[in-house]
């Protein structure tokens, strides 16, 4: 019996930790703008790894489903998680076929968003954080680019 109890809460406790940390991990490339900037990308909990330069990332705060859908328009009912990081990303930072993340602008914000096997990225400039609402993002002139990803 004390087996079997151990066993439950040692699952929930890796279940707690994983559910916490979904986008965190080797993701490939698979929308055309990924293949064509990125390339495979790694999260950790405190660094983003773009064709191999790491840049360092905090975490600010996980993103509501209203948030998820505005910016990804994703189903918000359709569960997954997001979470937005602070990061400064120079704008002279050159990656794959020599592009930039945001043009001349410095990449400040990262907005993450995974359901299952996929991971979606949203790179914002701006010293702001950006605002996740329908309107706001329409509107962005600081929305540089969304990315999908795979597992």
């Amino acid at each position: 019996m004390k087996r079997l109890l151990c066993a439950i809460v040692c699952s929930v406790l890796v279940c707690g930790v994983s559910a916490g940390a979904q986008d965190k991990g080797m993701w490939r490339a698979e929308s055309s703008t990924a293949q064509s900037i990125t390339g495979d990308i790694a999260l950790s909990d405190e660094k983003l790894t773009i064709n191999f330069t790491g840049f360092v990332i905090a975490q600010i705060r996980r993103l509501e489903p209203g948030e998820v859908s505005a910016v990804f328009d994703a189903d918000s009912s359709a569960g997954g998680s997001g979470n937005l990081y602070r990061l400064n990303i120079p704008s002279a930072k050159k990656f794959m076929h020599r592009n930039t993340l945001c043009g001349t602008e410095d990449t400040q914000w990262m907005a993450t968003y995974v359901a299952g096997r996929s991971l979606k990225v949203a790179f914002f400039s701006g010293a702001k954080a950006p605002e996740f609402t329908l309107n706001a993002i329409a509107n962005s002139t600081d929305l540089c680019g969304t990315f999908s990803y795979m597992r």
